[in-house]
């Protein structure tokens, strides 16, 4: 019920007329971004202002573990109000249910695990997590990339390939850097997110990579992608995400 609510809330946007994304817009960005925004499709189109995403994924959960667990999931975004709800299933040692909740919300962000309905894995709130939850939201506007040219975005140019992206948003703060291939294809992702929500936890790079694209209501998207954390003695693929559904602005 409470994940209900959750995506209701998510969902709500103004009813305001949808514009229509000029050529102009890209003026001030750097020209690898402007050339994977011409790639994309993007131009042309309706500004996308809510997304819906179906995905089916793979999860290691620990650095050691060797199998990888099925899952699906399902997420709700709001680009007017940058926000999403994550909501994944998966069952463990094949019969444990196993229900996940990331969320971003007003600048702050929440990771809830449950096991069946009943008992909370985990439950983690707090700067750390405000900060790593915006992370993930910026490196996944490639799904949806009206947002590059949000006002709560600032990009700078580092080459002909790679540009940086950074998101300031109601307190929270974060940037990651995007890189391109030759054609305007994003290729990879890469930030400096906290590991854990202690004390102790540290800042290690974690990237996305994209192994595949598909285009959804006419934008290109990557969808097939790979999350890594790169740990002091190993990588740690920890994600192997495939974007089975994407629908834009839908019930507008």
């Amino acid at each position: 019920k409470m994940i209900e609510e959750e995506k209701t809330t998510i969902s709500k946007i103004s009813k305001s007329e949808l514009r229509t994304h000029k050529a102009e817009e890209l003026e001030n960005l750097p020209a690898v971004v402007q050339k994977w925004l011409k790639n994309s499709g993007i131009i042309g189109k309706k500004e996308i202002k809510k997304v819906w995403v179906s995905q089916k994924a793979k999860m290691r959960m620990k650095p050691e573990q060797e199998n990888w667990q099925e899952a699906k999931a399902e997420q709700w975004v709001n680009l007017e109000e940058p926000s999403f709800v994550w909501v994944v299933k998966m069952k463990m040692f094949g019969f444990l249910n196993i229900k996940g909740r990331d969320k971003f919300k007003d600048g702050q962000g929440e990771m809830l695990i449950k096991l069946g309905s009943l008992f909370n894995i985990v439950n983690e709130k707090g700067p750390k997590i405000d900060e790593g939850s915006l992370q993930r939201f910026l490196g996944e506007l490639v799904w949806y990339p009206s947002f590059a040219f949000s006002e709560f975005i600032e990009w700078q140019e580092i080459d002909s390939l790679t540009a940086k992206a950074t998101m300031n948003y109601k307190g929270s703060f974060g940037s990651g850097i995007f890189y391109f291939n030759e054609n305007g294809d994003f290729t990879k992702f890469s930030t400096l997110r906290f590991m854990g929500n202690n004390q102790e936890s540290e800042k290690h790079e974690w990237l996305i990579e994209v192994d595949d694209y598909s285009i959804f209501e006419g934008i290109k998207v990557p969808s097939k992608m790979k999350a890594t954390w790169k740990l002091s003695n190993k990588n740690w693929t920890w994600l192997k995400l495939e974007i089975v559904d994407l629908k834009y602005n839908s019930n507008l």
